[in-house]
């Protein structure tokens, strides 16, 4: 958990992240360019200017960028009517008019997803997000495509790099992850909401697949939130511990308080394969404690050492829990948590990355080059006809691959365990 070992609910939100929570990732969000950096040589402004003839038309003082995702003759394809804009806000806006391997789309640059759109099924409505973007290159990605990543570019003014010493830089990069944390939790909100009234309607495969999209955005941020206790309550009390009420499990069922949240719901799908009225009991308390939950995490604040301590965190919860498959003990979901424990603890590290390398730039970078390999380690499993994106981590898959993916994240854990004590002595 991030900052303390217990949070209370019973506190006021702070304006500065009241604020930032309208500019978290599904929003507004300034980004700077991706790993190949600004376009500031004399092929890449040439190329600029040849790319500047079809860039994304302005309307409403930002670029438009379509995006389609549908079903081509390789597969589900994910488009973008135009892959260039000029430097500003950029508006994208997804529709997947009949692609079913194709669920999520980010814009993504050194790391850091500046914005993304989650659960984007067949026929829904239009959605879009709008990011305020520099001159460089960006990349678009869409998982379960034919073609996975496509450059974005973006043409003028270079985005203004961080500047100020390493203590302002890693104060406005826990402001940031603040935003992100936010943003996640609204997300967790929807989706359960989706997760309830599929519960509600009795339909025992739309439930399931609701259950496996809504996991992530808990999975993404649960260090971040995980010490939360009600108001009135001991803190060694399950019955007012939000983390236990939304995700407790088997391997740690309190019997004083009994099953709640996720799991109960999990159990109930795949172990009894039918929704009882304790099925629906369990999914709108779930939805309550997780709307909770989201309008009060705008109370929180971070310092930068909360936010390595919670990307260890999230990789310890790979290693304890997800690699044996003890979380999703019923559904064999469990890489799709492991996925979303790594994108959260990469989203932190991202946060904290401008100023940490001015304090230890070869720790970042090997910090950086080893949650690549662990990205590409996951990306084995990836099954994009399934919801979450991850095939079953079954017993007899397990059997086989745990333990060199194990070796992948510890290659991770031990470099970046090495974070919280470098930001939190910056001076």
């Amino acid at each position: 958990m991030l900052a303390s070992s217990v949070r209370r609910l019973a506190v006021t939100a702070s304006a500065g992240l009241a604020v930032l929570s309208a500019a978290a990732c599904g929003s507004s969000s300034g980004g700077s360019p991706g790993e190949d950096g600004p376009a500031t040589s004399a092929a890449s402004a040439a190329a600029n200017v040849a790319a500047a003839s079809d860039a994304a038309p302005v309307a409403g003082g930002a670029a438009q960028v379509a995006v389609t995702l549908t079903r081509g003759s390789a597969g589900d394809e994910c488009r973008l009517d135009h892959a260039t804009a000029a430097a500003g806000p950029v508006t994208f806006t997804v529709t997947n008019k009949d692609a079913t391997s194709i669920s999520e789309v980010e814009l993504v640059s050194d790391q850091r997803i500046l914005g993304e759109k989650e659960n984007l099924a067949p026929g829904l409505a239009p959605v879009s997000f709008t990011v305020t973007l520099g001159g460089g290159r960006y990349q678009f990605s869409c998982p379960g495509a034919a073609g996975e990543n496509q450059t974005f570019a973006v043409t003028g003014a270079a985005a203004a790099s961080p500047t100020g010493d390493a203590v302002a830089l890693l104060a406005d990069g826990t402001k940031q992850y603040g935003a992100y944390a936010v943003q996640m939790l609204t997300d967790l909100k929807t989706a359960v909401g989706n997760l309830r009234t599929a519960v509600d309607s009795g339909d025992v495969a739309a439930a399931k697949k609701q259950y496996a999209l809504a996991r992530p955005f808990y999975e993404k941020v649960e260090s971040a939130v995980e010490g939360f206790v009600l108001a009135g309550t001991e803190p060694g009390d399950n019955k007012g511990n939000l983390d236990y009420l939304i995700d407790m499990r088997a391997s740690n069922l309190d019997p004083a308080v009994g099953w709640h949240g996720f799991h109960a719901v999990e159990r109930d799908l795949w172990q009894g394969g039918s929704i009882t009225a304790q099925t629906r009991a369990h999914a709108a308390q779930l939805q309550s404690d997780t709307a909770r939950l989201a309008s009060l995490a705008t109370s929180l604040t971070y310092q930068p050492e909360d936010l390595a301590n919670g990307a260890a965190g999230l990789l310890e919860e790979v290693q304890s829990g997800k690699i044996k498959g003890e979380e999703e003990l019923y559904s064999h979901l469990d890489l799709v948590d492991f996925a979303a424990n790594v994108e959260g603890a990469q989203q932190a590290f991202a946060f904290l990355k401008p100023g940490l390398t001015t304090i230890d730039p070869t720790l970042t970078a090997t910090v950086a080059q080893k949650f690549d390999l662990v990205v590409a380690a996951l990306q084995k499993y990836r099954d994009p006809s399934l919801a979450g994106g991850y095939t079953a981590w079954t017993p007899a898959l397990r059997a086989s691959d745990a333990a060199p993916l194990s070796q992948t994240v510890q290659a991770l854990q031990d470099p970046l365990s090495r974070i919280a004590q470098k930001v939190a002595t910056a001076r």
